[in-house]
């Protein structure tokens, strides 16, 4: 069991890239990867080749199932529940890339896996997803078959492992590994403007995480710096003592790759015409998890290791997050193309996501982490029937479409399901997470259970709340649109080759119902997934968010370390009680108290050696720099 419990996460991520290769070499049959020139490129494999991906992503889910009992039964040393602690379970810490053992080590690269009670959610969505947008793909998918289930399989292995990944390298290389095989899936099985599709996600996505992995490298230098050890293990730079302009430019830095990826208004110009272009699956994929994978690094990294540029800036991140719900919303709700106006509406709803975070608080945290998960199942959902129809009509066009509830009765019943879900019906998991958002931004400003006032309040919620009106309007238009009124349809339509028929089969009703039931469940009983939500937000980010608090960090808000929680020490000498508490309130928290109203009031003001327009930016004492422990 033990070796089951250190080894379960890396069997999650090499399963789905045996059956990657496993795919590759089955359906080869002689034949190069790339077809020769003269080689119909549109010759059917079998299903053979599907069926085979889907059993390795089954296979992964019922492993993901088993790391899921593994982790709400882990206990740390001292016999404490890891889950209940918020701390990481399932941890498996190797040496990848060091000096030699005699010497004293200044290079410490770790294969550094865990999994708390953030992240193994979005494991278990992504093993969950994967399967399902395999099976959907039977029918769409009828050329070059060998190399789209495996880019499947690839995508799924790298998005586990960026959930997974303890190491900021480590981390960093899985996000990366995500763009090629979604590249390729759009650009080789996507619509009539594919390639600029793929070509324009490629480039927004990689250009932003250049930037990002420039701050990668710089706090693995800081680590060296301070601690003597070149290492990227994201508990030593958790510790590291920075600076407020270093976490001004860190904060950009990262943000450059993860609001990219969320998108974040205005950096969400390349996912409508992605997701448009893109095939079935691919959009599905895209939406339930890649889009994750940047709320995922705001909460892991911005949050808990830049905790006072956090602070400073989480009003200008809020009112982003805001635009982007009302702009997404509006958008929608003109577009003539039902498959853009989804698209459209993730940006809006991710900016729930966001503003949630922000808060900075745990209703507003828990919310975000559940509208992660919601999101990605009704959006995901959502995708699959717009494909569906899409499969039978070869349009996505509302002027071409409409009174389709007659002749696709399963149809009509899982499209009005999962739009209840999308426009948080309560009962459904949509409302919950919604909720949580609204109610920790509404109660920011209010210093609750311990934890000091959050940077946001009431007038922030009042006008996100707008967004919820707005898609109830574009949404339930969509159907009425798509569902009712006289019967049209275009010429020889419904399309039923490939096994399809005019509503929908007894496969694609077992792909949506699982779905259909997830959305049920978390809406009417969600309190065993918040359970292992709160700790691991209170102690995996905002202990650390607020570390240099007085009244969090010191009256006992933050749990012993053994749980997990944070303690960022002054290094080798520091003196316990006001002397070192004063340094850490001053590191971490100092330039958030002038506020984002008034930052740029101050702006030229010779308060620094500096332009960044904050108070103090005087560099920390040598006495003061940690030491970073290092194996």
């Amino acid at each position: 069991m033990l070796f089951l419990q250190e080894w379960i996460l890396t069997l999650l991520i090499v399963l789905p890239l045996v059956g990657a290769v496993a795919v590759a070499i089955a359906g080869a049959g002689g034949r190069p990867l790339v077809p020769r020139s003269g080689e119909n490129h549109d010759e059917p494999r079998g299903p053979r080749l599907g069926q085979m991906a889907l059993a390795f992503s089954l296979a992964t889910g019922v492993l993901t199932i088993l790391a899921v009992a593994l982790f709400f039964t882990a206990t740390s040393e001292t016999g404490q529940n890891l889950a209940r602690a918020g701390g990481f379970a399932l941890v498996q810490d190797l040496t990848w890339v060091a000096d030699s053992e005699t010497a004293r080590r200044q290079i410490d690269f770790r294969y550094h896996l865990g999994v708390d009670g953030l992240s193994i959610w979005l494991v278990a969505l992504t093993a969950f997803i994967t399967p399902l947008s395999i099976w959907a793909s039977f029918s769409g998918i009828r050329h070059r078959q060998r190399e789209y289930y495996a880019l499947m399989l690839l995508l799924e292995a790298s998005v586990i492992g960026v959930f997974c990944a303890r190491d900021l390298l480590l981390f960093y290389i899985f996000f990366e590994f995500t763009l090629i095989p979604l590249f390729f899936i759009i650009g080789i099985w996507g619509g009539p403007q594919k390639w600029a599709a793929a070509g324009k996600f490629f480039l927004y996505t990689f250009a932003g995480s250049m930037l990002t992995f420039a701050g990668v490298l710089y706090l693995a230098w800081q680590a060296a710096r301070q601690g003597g050890v070149f290492t990227f293990d994201i508990d030593t730079l958790y510790r590291l003592q920075l600076t407020e302009r270093e976490q001004f430019w860190l904060f950009l830095a990262f943000t450059a790759g993860f609001a990219i990826k969320v998108p974040l208004f205005p950096f969400h110009t390349w996912l409508p015409l992605a997701h448009t272009e893109a095939p079935t699956a691919g959009s599905v994929l895209l939406a339930g998890l890649l889009l994750k994978l940047g709320t995922y690094g705001f909460l892991r990294f911005n949050l808990p290791m830049l905790p006072a540029a956090t602070q400073e800036l989480a009003p200008l991140v809020a009112v982003l997050a805001i635009i982007g719900i009302i702009y997404g919303a509006l958008v929608a709700w003109v577009q003539d193309d039902f498959k853009r106006l989804v698209a459209y509406s993730s940006v809006s709803h991710l900016g729930f996501c966001m503003l949630g975070m922000f808060a900075l608080n745990q209703a507003g945290l828990t919310g975000s982490v559940l509208y992660m998960i919601n999101h990605g199942l009704s959006t995901g959902a959502l995708f699959l029937v717009i494909g569906m129809i899409y499969e039978r009509y070869h349009t996505r066009q509302f002027d071409k479409l409409g009174g389709l509830a007659r002749r696709m009765p399963w149809m009509a019943f899982f499209l009005v399901f999962f739009v209840l879900s999308s426009i948080a019906l309560p009962g459904l998991n949509g409302f919950i997470s919604e909720f949580l958002v609204l109610l920790g931004t509404f109660t920011s400003r209010n210093p609750l259970d311990g934890w000091p006032a959050g940077p946001l309040g009431a007038p922030y919620g009042v006008i996100a709340a707008v967004g919820i009106i707005l898609s109830a309007v574009y949404m339930l238009a969509m159907v009425q649109r798509l569902l009712f009124g006289q019967l049209k349809e275009p010429e020889h339509t419904p399309d039923t080759s490939g096994g399809l028929r005019p509503d929908l089969t007894r496969r694609e009703i077992t792909i949506l119902t699982p779905i259909a039931l997830a959305c049920l469940i978390l809406g009417v009983y969600p309190k065993p997934v918040i359970d292992s939500i709160q700790p691991a937000a209170q102690q995996q980010v905002l202990a650390w968010v607020y570390a240099g608090d007085t009244d969090a960090a010191f009256a006992g808000a933050i749990a012993p370390r053994d749980a997990g929680a944070p303690a960022r020490s002054a290094g080798p000498g520091a003196k316990e009680g006001g002397e070192d508490k004063d340094r850490l309130s001053r590191s971490t928290v100092g330039f958030s108290q002038s506020g984002f109203a008034t930052c740029f009031s101050r702006w030229g003001e010779d308060q620094s050696p500096g332009f960044f327009p904050f108070s103090d930016f005087s560099r920390i004492p040598d006495s003061a720099v940690p030491e970073v422990t290092h194996r």
